[in-house]
C-alpha cells in the first residue's frame, strides 16, 4: 500500500537485527480502485487479475502481515555463522 502523500513510498518494513533481515511486513492495498489503477500503471491486463481483483471489489477489509523467518531468528540469536546450524532438515547445494 502506497502513503497517500508520498505514492513513491509504501507502508512496508524490514527489521534487522546485526545486519540480517528476521522479519518484513506490509499494509496491503485492499481498495479496488487502486489495486486496478497500479496494476494499469504497470501495463497489467485486467481481465487476467479479474478473479483476484473481485475479491476487493466485494469487499477487503484493511489488512497486513509480515513474514518472520524462524530459522534466521534462531541463527542470529545463537550466534551461528550459518542458517543450516539451525534448521532441522537442512538443504545444501550439493544435495
Amino acid at each position: 500500500m502506497r502513503h497517500e502523500d508520498r505514492p513513491a513510498l509504501t507502508k512496508g518494513f524490514d527489521l534487522y537485527w546485526k545486519g540480517l533481515e528476521v522479519t518484513t511486513g506490509a499494509q496491503r492495498e485492499h481498495r479496488y480502485d487502486r489495486l486496478t489503477q497500479q496494476a494499469l500503471e504497470r501495463g497489467y491486463a485486467l481481465a487476467p487479475l479479474q478473479v483476484y481483483l473481485d475479491f476487493f471489489r466485494y469487499g477487503c477489509p484493511p489488512h497486513g502481515g509480515l513474514g518472520a523467518g524462524l530459522a534466521r531468528l534462531l541463527m542470529v540469536m545463537l550466534d551461528r555463522p550459518s542458517i543450516r546450524e539451525v534448521t532441522l532438515v537442512s538443504r545444501p547445494p550439493t544435495d
